[in-house]
């Protein structure tokens, strides 16, 4: 009787250890689990920031709550489904069929993050825009009143602060209603005083003359008045660049604080991304075979 000798069959050390069917079909699981519990979270309020002012915390204790929940969820699936549909590995050593699963499962959360952040790049745009826009307004407040100085030609009435205090000027019991010239000419004095921080004596003197004029006022007496107006335009502008700067920095804190929070999530789902794939892919090197006896 001849007899035949076995070797046993080694594997192909050559062969990618990649199984990307599996690792796209647990990043598509995960990234539609997170859509799906995105849109659970608006329709429970869990999601969204209050932009009423009683909240005091931009970002609130059950959003952050929500957000990490979300990561932790999607991951979980999308790992397991990434280790329980690869390849079984046969000839391998078990250390490397854990670092392997492990791998899988961090790809399958990646490929998952890079399409949501895809997918709502539109709405992050939307955040820091205005995020963007609250800090420009620093920037607008400040210059309405330089702008407002170096305006050549205005063909309506001013906008903005000056508007109230140009009126205040204006004002008169009798006499025709200002022209819009006449309202240009008084904005771009009140503004460019309140940038160059002072009113000149010529220009007190030219706008006491007006405020005279119009309201039959004394001299002196249109003077002080002429004086009330610079001085409160003056204040009502500086406390617009104040809340202007409070609010641009609240933003600013809002925005760090909601990074920090998606930093961690997004952390703690590639551990458990990480984890679970390890889980299937021992389920599925540990797979039963069912029969169905007649």
């Amino acid at each position: 009787m001849q007899s035949t000798s076995l070797s046993p069959v080694l594997a192909d050390s050559s062969a990618s250890g990649v199984s990307w069917g599996a690792i796209f079909g647990g990043a598509a699981a995960a990234a539609a689990l997170s859509f799906i519990l995105l849109l659970l979270g608006l329709g429970l309020g869990l999601s969204a920031i209050s932009p009423y002012s009683y909240n005091d915390a931009p970002l609130a204790a059950t959003t952050i709550g929500w957000v990490i929940f979300m990561q932790l969820a999607a991951s979980a699936i999308g790992g397991y489904v990434a280790g329980r549909l690869r390849v079984k590995w046969g000839g391998v050593h078990g250390d490397e069929v854990h670092f392997r699963d492990t791998a899988h499962g961090l790809l399958a959360w990646a490929v998952a993050t890079l399409l949501t952040a895809s997918l709502m790049a539109g709405g992050m745009r939307a955040v820091l825009h205005d995020a963007a826009d609250s800090a420009t307004a620093v920037g607008t407040v400040g210059a309405a009143a330089m702008a407002a100085g170096n305006a050549k030609d205005r063909n309506g009435p001013s906008s903005g602060i000056l508007d109230y205090y140009t009126d205040m000027a204006m004002r008169s019991a009798g006499s025709a209603p200002p022209t819009d010239s006449e309202r240009a000419e008084i904005a771009r004095l009140i503004g460019s005083a309140i940038a160059g921080g002072g009113l000149p004596p010529a220009d007190r003197s030219y706008l006491a003359q007006i405020i005279a004029r119009r309201s039959a006022l004394p001299q002196a007496e249109a003077e002080r008045h002429a004086d009330d107006i610079y001085t409160r335009a003056a204040s009502a502008t500086a406390s617009a660049k104040a809340k202007a700067l409070q609010k641009a920095n609240e933003a600013r804190k809002a925005a760090a604080h909601s990074a920090l929070w998606m930093f961690v999530a997004l952390l703690a789902g590639a551990f458990v991304a990480s984890l679970s794939a390890t889980f299937g892919g021992r389920n599925r090197d540990h797979e039963r075979v069912m029969e169905r006896s007649a």
